[in-house]
């Protein structure tokens, strides 16, 4: 594994001799633009391997993306070349279908600590909850980036991580004559604590969440990419486009549905995304 090709995989070339919080979040916003959260793994008779090596391989040499375990234990391995001292973490993702938590967790996250600060780093979330910059662990406190205000909330130990979404100015000519505007909300994410955490935790975890009939990952086929101004997902066979702040403190959301030829090129032209297999897109109901 070499640090300069995973460089040329996400166009870094600023400097990487001094680990300090402004190359930290260069690397990490390009890493968010360049390598997609997807798991079309699953989707195309593919095994998500958990070992570093194949996932640098599959990311870095296929260019292909990965979930959060992927994204966030290679991009862990690139912090600790380059000097930083990261920790793995654990969190649970909130469900808002039931809402609530699972009772094991199901997400890796980092935490860096950097010149006595502690920041979380999470490259691995994805769709519209990708936070673009790393986050000091702070509870309480408005952390606003492009994508919305995101904060952290401590409870007994317990960090809770939301985001306030803008209000959305929704196109969807297929449903209706004239956009929507759906309203401003807060969203809890996921909880997290600061137990730190040995990716040998997480085999369990990545084998679950990609053979469980009652995965969503294995309900849904996903991909999304951070864009210079917003976001593009494709979930099953609908493609969203979002450019965040679009104007009066609105996002711009355009909607449609793919046809089944149109897969393979939208993947290859709007997130430079090749596949080797034959992908079979999926959107069940979760629950």
């Amino acid at each position: 594994m070499d640090i300069k090709e995973y460089f040329a995989r996400i166009s870094y070339q600023g400097s990487y001799n001094k680990p300090d919080l402004a190359t930290m979040s260069d690397i990490f916003q390009h890493h968010i633009r360049a390598i997609p959260y997807e798991n079309l793994s699953i989707h195309c008779g593919e095994r998500i391997e958990l070992d570093l090596e194949p996932i640098y391989n599959k990311i870095v040499r296929k260019k292909r993306g990965g979930w959060c375990m992927e994204n966030n234990y290679l991009l862990s391995w690139v912090l600790k070349t380059l000097g930083y001292d990261v920790t793995l973490l654990g969190a649970k993702v909130y469900v808002p279908e039931r809402d609530a938590y699972p009772d094991e967790f199901n997400h890796l996250l980092l935490r860096v600590e950097l010149d006595g600060k502690s920041y979380i780093m999470d490259a691995g979330f994805g769709m519209a909850y990708q936070m673009w910059q790393p986050m000091e662990l702070i509870s309480g406190t408005d952390q606003p980036q492009t994508p919305g205000v995101f904060r952290f909330q401590e409870e007994n130990g317990i960090w809770y991580f939301e985001k306030v979404k803008r209000k959305q100015w929704v196109l969807n000519p297929s449903t209706s004559t004239s956009p929507n505007v759906e309203n401003e909300v807060c969203r809890r994410v996921y909880l997290f604590t600061l137990q730190p955490r040995d990716i040998e935790e997480f085999r369990g975890c990545n084998d679950h969440l990609q053979t469980a009939p009652n995965s969503k990952f294995v309900l849904k086929s996903m991909c999304s990419l951070q864009t210079a101004d917003g976001i593009r997902e494709l979930v099953g066979w609908k493609l969203t486009e979002i450019k965040y702040n679009y104007r009066d403190n609105m996002d711009h959301v355009e909607i449609r549905m793919l046809a089944e030829e149109e897969l393979e090129k939208t993947l290859r032209e709007k997130f430079s995304l090749p596949l080797d297999k034959k992908f079979v897109p999926v959107d069940n109901k979760l629950f």
